[in-house]
């Protein structure tokens, strides 16, 4: 089993030459675009009124790629509430905020956000209707040790829409999971559209990347986990699953089109299903898991 971690690429050369948010070398290229006003502390406080400004061209091109995010170990996220909530488990490295956004959302001032003017924030969100706030967080790095020691696991296979990883992940945080197994093909857990269903919850649960489940399952049922695949072949009801599951419980979801594949059911223990009537054909991705992982929430 050797799943890398999300936060693959956190202190090489390129992070290391990382301050205030961006790269060294592009550190106030355009500062005579900016204005810079006193503070009612009286300190000086820049405010960024250019679009074009550095920063806020580097703040997006982290947002939309996930190569820079991994180059760099940051990731963007917006939003007042998810912004304060991420910071709780990561650690931001620079924050930006209208002065509307200041005032509404007090909290924000202890991260000594750099004031943006509301076209520029436009600019961050893609939206003109936004709420004013974004950050740079740095990514996450899960324990070495994850897969070793966790005892309830949720392993995702070939779920590409960010809305279902998120939702997942937020139930996984809800329902005491300790670990999330990313395949091959799934969304980006810090992609700002996958942060948002997760309302943060992809900063608390430690997430790996794994390149072969089947040999991941393998590795977990060697130290006795229970791996349990969500798919009708040869599956059982969930209630006939069990619950003594003494040394821990992975249960393996996968894309609402195309299921999981062959290869990695049959690396599970079962297959189980979720009995329901015939006024559907099936459940989407996201509401099948979050009910199969509320089922084993006390495993």
């Amino acid at each position: 089993m050797e799943p890398s971690p999300s936060g693959e690429g956190v202190g090489g050369p390129d992070h290391r030459r990382m301050r205030d948010g961006l790269p060294a070398d592009c550190r106030f290229p355009f500062i005579h675009t900016n204005q810079l006003i006193l503070s009612k502390r009286g300190a000086t406080m820049e405010t960024i009124t250019s679009r074009e400004n550095a920063k806020i061209k580097y703040a997006c091109a982290v947002r939309d790629s996930e190569k820079q995010r991994a180059a760099d170990g940051l990731f963007f996220a917006e939003g007042p509430k998810l912004c304060l909530e991420l910071a709780k488990s990561c650690t931001p490295r620079v924050m930006y905020a209208t002065a509307a956004a200041l005032e509404k959302t007090p909290a924000l001032a202890g991260f000594d956000p750099v004031e943006i003017a509301p076209h520029v924030a436009e600019k961050l969100s893609g939206t003109k209707s936004n709420q004013g706030v974004f950050a740079l967080f740095e990514t996450p790095v899960p324990p070495a040790d994850t897969l070793d020691t966790a005892h309830r696991i949720l392993m995702l296979e070939g779920v590409q829409d960010p809305g279902n990883v998120g939702t997942l992940l937020r139930s996984a945080a809800a329902f005491g999971f300790d670990a999330v197994v990313l395949g091959p093909g799934c969304a980006s857990p810090l992609s700002p559209k996958t942060l948002r269903s997760s309302m943060g919850a992809a900063g608390r649960l430690p997430t790996v990347h794994s390149e072969n489940l089947p040999a991941t399952l393998q590795a977990l049922r060697g130290r006795g986990v229970t791996t349990l695949a969500a798919a009708l072949y040869q599956s059982r009801p969930l209630d006939e699953a069990g619950n003594d599951f003494q040394h821990g419980v992975c249960v393996v979801i996968g894309s609402e089109g195309q299921g999981l594949t062959k290869e990695t059911v049959l690396a599970c223990d079962m297959a189980v299903r979720i009995p329901m009537t015939d006024r559907v054909e099936s459940l989407n991705a996201a509401v099948a898991g979050s009910v199969l992982l509320w089922h084993f929430r006390g495993v």
